[in-house]
């Protein structure tokens, strides 16, 4: 087992147990303090900007005026002549058969970019396909630019891959500590999805990751701890606002002590108001206080804020009575995505958008059958569930933020701005920088590390082959030997998967005869997890051990035997080979933990606190 983190250097992390059992008094404090005006609402619109957007709101017709809370996918890499199979794709699922058709249709004020829809195979084809939808959509009765938005978190949650720059992810941006570091990658960014015509990011996610066994956040959170979080997502939001694009704070309330994926199920959190407050609240609040230009829904319960145990997403008491009143935001609410089965596990797909809507939402993110969803808020104005002036309220806030990002003045993109901005020179170099600061060393036993290729020459990398987050990059065990072949070693890479059967065991102990040292590449480790039987078997051949975490830095508390192991956060080329320099001595180990890591035993126990990180 590790040793235990030395006390001298960092004050031990309170353990999830102490975070949640802040004290009453402070918390109730934080809880009802009242948000300064200055703090408390995105950047006004100058009265001549806002007489001009309301003028827009009532040229609408109620159609139009449905479209715009719309945010929907659409499949293909053009606007106007997908390939034949993507609009097949959206005749079947949203019964037409482009993007040009969508707008036309459904008057949508936004549309989501995803891989899987094929709207990203390079800069130059997603700027094309921005532009086209832009020019749609403003030639309809009433033009309004789209939002055209998308999840480019980094790390392990990336949309637009290769070539443009790929960056460290949240976790790592929060074992660097810099908020100029996270500031400038955000920035990095921003420009770029700024010139492939993306104008709003679903970033940075301001969950505080206070449960190592959540299933859907993890690395893609800043940190376990409040303070530190928030000083991130700031710096993030003035990264990505500073370059044009909107920022997204999510996922309201806190997704962060989930053990369930909203994705798949509906979490229930059960903290108290006053816990909520002392944890989950403080990113929020700061992002409020940044100018956030929008805050994300998460489709999860929380009790202690809503009795009724709707979905925060359709919570009137959660997003009007806490994010609306109580923290003073008066910004884009955008829904986390319709189509997840934690917001569908109550009411019907009919009814979701319509509550949301009442709830106090201004965007409702891709729903699975927009028609469907669609006529349901149309009805609803019709009938007068909804009223038009609530509709409008969302609207205006809708168009505000575009104005906030240009696009009514300058909604194209070009190939020029393309060509000088994505994936340059300079960005790429910025973000191997960033990424060396972020690789975090939790093992070193009697100074192992840095390997020498005069001493330490042949290496077999084994490992996780999980697949590339954006589709570009990897895999991780190819990736690892190329940068050790780069840096003079003879680097030698094996697959043995997130699952190594025991005939793939047997393979890598016999590749680890004659050779100098091992360096397998963990991935989420589990109780029963067969990678740990490969690390132990390699441990057993007496070849020194390295094991590098390429995704949560937890695997460190379920193996043994090992001289040393850094936490390198996320799989993606940047942080791999950022991860290989500290190995090699090429840089130095600076990254400290943003989370504790606890014994899989005794989880009370804590073996690497917040602030843990060894170096040379």
């Amino acid at each position: 087992m590790p040793h235990p983190a030395p006390a001298r250097r960092t004050p031990l992390a309170p353990t999830r147990r102490t975070l949640l059992a802040v004290t009453a008094a402070a918390a109730a404090t934080a809880a009802t303090g009242a948000v300064t005006p200055a703090a408390a609402r995105t950047p006004a619109t100058d009265a001549r900007t806002e007489r001009r957007l309301r003028r827009i709101v009532d040229r609408m017709s109620l159609e139009e005026k449905v479209g715009q809370v719309f945010v929907s996918r659409v499949y293909g890499h053009s606007a106007t002549a997908p390939d034949p199979a993507d609009a097949d794709a959206n005749l079947r699922e949203l019964g037409v058969r482009t993007a040009a058709e969508l707008i036309e249709r459904y008057h949508v004020g936004g549309v989501i970019y995803f891989a899987w829809a094929h709207n990203t195979r390079d800069p130059r084809q997603i700027a094309a396909l921005s532009n086209g939808i832009q020019a749609a959509a403003l030639a309809g009765p009433t033009p309004v630019p789209v939002l055209i938005s998308t999840d480019q978190e980094h790390g392990i949650v990336c949309r637009v891959g290769e070539p443009a720059t790929l960056l460290p992810g949240a976790m790592a941006l929060g074992a660097g500590g810099s908020p100029a570091d996270t500031r400038e990658a955000a920035r990095i960014a921003g420009a770029e999805l700024a010139a492939l015509g993306i104008r709003q990011n679903y970033a940075p996610v301001a969950d505080v990751n206070v449960n190592p066994a959540n299933p859907v956040i993890g690395v893609r959170s800043l940190g376990s701890e409040p303070r530190a979080v928030s000083a991130l997502v700031t710096a993030q939001i003035r990264g990505y606002q500073g370059s044009g694009v909107a920022a997204t704070a999510k996922h309201f309330p806190g997704h962060g002590d989930t053990a369930v994926d909203s994705h798949y199920g509906l979490p229930v959190i059960t903290h108290t108001r006053e816990q909520w407050a002392e944890l989950d609240a403080p990113p929020f609040r700061a992002a409020i206080a940044a100018g956030i230009d929008a805050i994300m829904t998460a489709h999860l319960v929380v009790p202690a804020l809503d009795p009724s145990e709707d979905p925060a997403t359709l919570s009137y008491p959660i997003l009007t009575g806490v994010l609306r009143e109580q923290l003073g935001y008066d910004g884009v609410v955008v829904t986390d995505a319709l189509d997840m089965q934690g917001v569908r596990t109550k009411y019907g797909d009919d009814r979701v958008p319509v509550l949301a809507l009442k709830a106090g939402v201004d965007q409702l993110l891709n729903p699975p059958k927009l028609d469907v969803a669609w006529n349901a808020v149309l009805g609803a104005v019709r009938s007068g569930e909804l009223t038009e002036e609530r509709l409008d309220e969302s609207i205006l806030r809708i168009l505000r933020l575009k104005a906030r990002r240009g696009l009514f003045t300058d909604p194209y993109t070009s190939r020029a701005e393309v060509d000088a901005t994505v994936g340059t020179a300079r960005h790429l170099a910025a973000a191997d920088r960033i990424a060396e600061r972020t690789t975090t060393l939790l093992v070193n036993e009697d100074g192992f590390l840095p390997l020498r290729p005069a001493s330490h020459g042949k290496v077999l990398v084994v490992g996780a082959d999980p697949a590339s987050p954006s589709g570009t990059t990897g895999p991780p065990t190819t990736t690892l030997a190329g940068a050790l072949r780069e840096l003079g070693f003879t680097a030698t890479a094996l697959s043995t998967g997130i699952t190594p059967t025991e005939a793939r065991i047997e393979e890598a102990v016999a590749a680890a005869a004659g050779q100098d040292v091992v360096v397998v590449g963990t991935y989420n480790l589990t109780a029963t997890s067969p990678q740990r039987t490969l690390v132990a078997r390699l441990v057993a051949t007496g070849v020194p051990v390295v094991t590098i975490a390429i995704r949560n830095p937890y695997d460190v508390a379920r193996i043994s035997g090992q001289r040393a192991t850094l936490a390198a956060y996320a799989w993606t080329d940047v942080e791999l080979r950022a991860a290989v320099r500290v190995l090699a001595g090429r840089a130095k180990p600076r990254g400290r933990l943003p989370v504790p890591v606890r014994s899989a035993g005794d989880p009370a126990e804590t073996l690497f606190p917040v602030g843990y990180g060894l170096s040379y």
